[in-house]
């Protein structure tokens, strides 16, 4: 059966847009996906679901959240040959030795090419930015909050709802992904 990490964006950060992980596993559950677990409490989900596709099982968790928590929640979904291909593709290997300050951002759908070339995300932060496919990797040495923020210029400039996770979580998605 296949398997999609879903990716909750801006839930459960600083208090805000609270969805316990209990609540998301009993939600997800009653939505008809099988094998459902998450991680941690930042609204990290995988789901085995037959017969869908990323797009289709997207949008269902995303009415469900709607209807469940009166809050639109934006949600991400990427299946497991997606997570394998991202992490091949790590293009900071040689540098990227925190796993916490490395971040993946996870975009909603692929951008044209016209997009990235009017509004270029990596030129913001060009010397630790790289386009993958559906995601943004940025190598943060100094923090998180101390790098470019890449990801709410792209959510406003390309019309795509992005969300980040950290290195150490997207190697955790593909282990949940792979069993």
């Amino acid at each position: 059966m296949p398997k999609y990490a879903v990716l909750l964006r801006g839930v459960n950060v600083g208090g805000n847009r609270k969805v316990p992980m209990a609540e998301l596993r009993e939600l997800l559950t009653s939505l008809g996906f099988d094998d459902v677990r998450t991680h941690l409490q930042s609204g990290n989900a995988v789901v085995g679901a037959s017969r869908t596709t990323p797009a289709k099982v997207g949008a269902k968790v995303e009415k469900a959240l709607e209807s469940e928590y009166g809050v639109a929640i934006k949600v991400v979904v990427v299946t497991k040959a997606e997570i394998d291909a991202i992490i091949a593709a790590h293009p900071f290997t040689d540098v990227a030795d925190n796993g916490s300050r490395m971040m993946a951002l996870f975009l909603s759908d692929a951008p044209s090419a016209a997009t990235v070339k009017e509004f270029d995300a990596v030129a913001l932060d060009p010397d630790r930015a790289r386009l993958g496919d559906r995601v943004i990797y940025q190598w943060c040495p100094d923090g998180v909050l101390k790098a470019p923020d890449v990801a709410t210029f792209v959510a406003k400039k390309w019309g795509v709802t992005v969300t980040g996770r950290n290195w150490n979580t997207v190697t955790k998605l593909a282990e949940m992904l792979a069993v």
